[in-house]
This record gives C-alpha cells, sequence and structure tokens, in this order.
C-alpha cells in the first residue's frame, strides 16, 4: 500500500511537470512572438505581467515534483556519518520540517488570495487581469506541495515503523549522496 501511495503520487506529480513544461513553453512562444513584433512597431501586450504569473504558477506547483524527484537541496553535514538508523531519523525530521513549513506558507497564502477576491483587486497594469485569477493558481500549487509533503511524512513514518529504512531513504532521502572518509 504505501509503495502504491508513493508511486502514484509521484505519478501525479510526473503528470503535472509535464503540463508545466507545455505551459511554459507556450509562455516562452508568447513572449518570443511579441518580442519579435516590437521590432516591427507592433506588440500583443501584457507578455511580462502573463509570464511573471506564469512563473509563479509553475514555481509552486513544480516545488511537489521536485520533491518526489529528491530534488530539493539539502545540507548534510552529520547525516552522512550516521549509521542507518540515525539516517533515517535526520530524513523524517527534515521531511517533516519541509512539510511543517510548507503548510505554514500555504495557511498564510489564502489571506492573500482572499482579500484579492472580496475587494476585487485587479492589477495595475493595461490588462488589468483579476489578481484571484494567477493568485488561484499559485496558491493550489502551494496546497498541493503542502499535501504531497504530508502524505511523505506520513508514509515515511510507516516505513520506519516497519523497519525499513532502504525504502524510507528511497522516500525521502537526499537524491544523491557522495560518501567522503575523511
Amino acid at each position: 500500500m504505501i509503495d502504491g501511495i508513493a508511486t502514484a503520487l509521484r505519478r501525479i506529480n510526473k503528470m503535472i511537470a509535464l503540463v508545466l513544461g507545455m505551459v511554459l513553453l507556450i509562455t516562452a512562444g508568447f513572449v518570443i512572438v511579441d518580442i519579435t513584433l516590437r521590432q516591427f512597431a507592433r506588440s500583443l501586450g501584457g507578455s511580462d505581467e502573463i509570464s511573471g504569473y506564469v512563473m509563479a504558477g509553475v514555481a509552486s506547483w513544480g516545488l511537489s515534483y521536485a520533491l518526489t524527484e529528491l530534488a530539493h537541496v539539502r545540507i548534510d553535514l552529520i547525516r552522512h556519518k550516521l549509521h542507518a538508523g540515525g539516517k533515517a531519523l535526520m530524513d523524517l525530521f527534515a521531511i517533516t520540517v519541509l512539510a511543517a513549513t510548507v503548510s505554514v506558507i500555504a495557511f498564510h497564502a489564502w489571506p492573500v488570495l482572499e482579500k484579492s477576491i472580496v475587494s476585487s483587486s485587479r492589477a495595475n497594469t493595461p490588462l488589468e487581469t483579476p489578481l484571484w485569477i494567477p493568485q488561484v493558481v499559485w496558491f493550489s500549487g502551494w496546497v498541493w506541495f503542502a499535501i504531497s509533503a504530508c502524505v511523505l511524512v506520513a508514509l515515511t513514518c510507516a516505513l520506519l515503523l516497519r523497519r525499513d529504512l532502504a525504502k524510507a531513504e528511497s522516500l525521502v532521502g537526499p537524491g544523491t549522496e557522495v560518501e567522503t572518509e575523511r
């Protein structure tokens, strides 16, 4: 069951990453067309604003993919000197702190979105974009990241209770680790 949930989470995040990649390519194409048109005194307009919204959304949603692919940066000064049980506890600590931090960020992102919805805020730009539109994408990315991290905490705890240290490390350990003895 644990493997199935972890696999499903990775698969969902991989699909999200593919969609994000397509969105980035489309956005890059839009910006290139806009810049090219400017050479002929024309413009689609708003490429800077739209690309900023896309970057915020891609960043918040992409973090969960990086998490499940073990691509987040970790500074493990002590971890590599510990035995397997100590490494497992450090990994559990790291994923728990990450999940708690991201959950707090997601929790505090809601008032930003709520204020934009309640006050019908619009961007102070020629497009006058209703701010709730990009903010709902940004907010939902943070919520998904928090959900993904919390699921990984639960799965890691279950694996550690079963004393399956190798699977726990493959789930939340550092992606690559160079062991050096000094």
